[in-house]
């Protein structure tokens, strides 16, 4: 079992960051791939990036790769998703995510999400 709190949202200027923060608690987080979402109002929720537990790799969606970079600090329990850039476009809910490597297929435990919204 994980229990995830996302932190960090808010209102940002187009062209200006932020970092969101997704603490872990309860299991090994090491031995958790963490994954970022969003949902814009009226849309689908849809991938962002992830990363692996060990950090050595991570992924990232198309309109996001290049602005974004996920990283974490095991020791801390956290996943950071560092936003560049930011685009109107990119307000949305953000989530992040935990699945269990090598042994689910799917995100299995996910935080309560954090409100970004970038204005022009």
């Amino acid at each position: 079992q994980v229990q995830l709190v996302e932190s960090g949202g808010g209102l940002v200027q187009a062209g200006g960051s932020l970092r969101l923060s997704c603490v872990a608690s309860g299991s090994t987080f090491s031995n958790f791939a963490v994954g970022w979402f969003r949902q814009a109002p009226g849309k689908e929720r849809e991938f962002v990036g992830r990363i692996t537990g060990n950090a050595k790799f991570t992924y990232y969606s198309d309109d996001v790769k290049g602005r974004f970079t996920i990283s974490r600090d095991n020791a801390k329990n956290t996943v950071y998703l560092q936003m560049s850039s930011l685009k109107t476009e990119d307000t949305a809910v953000y989530y992040c995510a935990a699945m269990e490597s090598f042994k689910s297929v799917q995100y299995d435990y996910w935080g309560q999400g954090t409100q970004v919204t970038v204005f022009s």
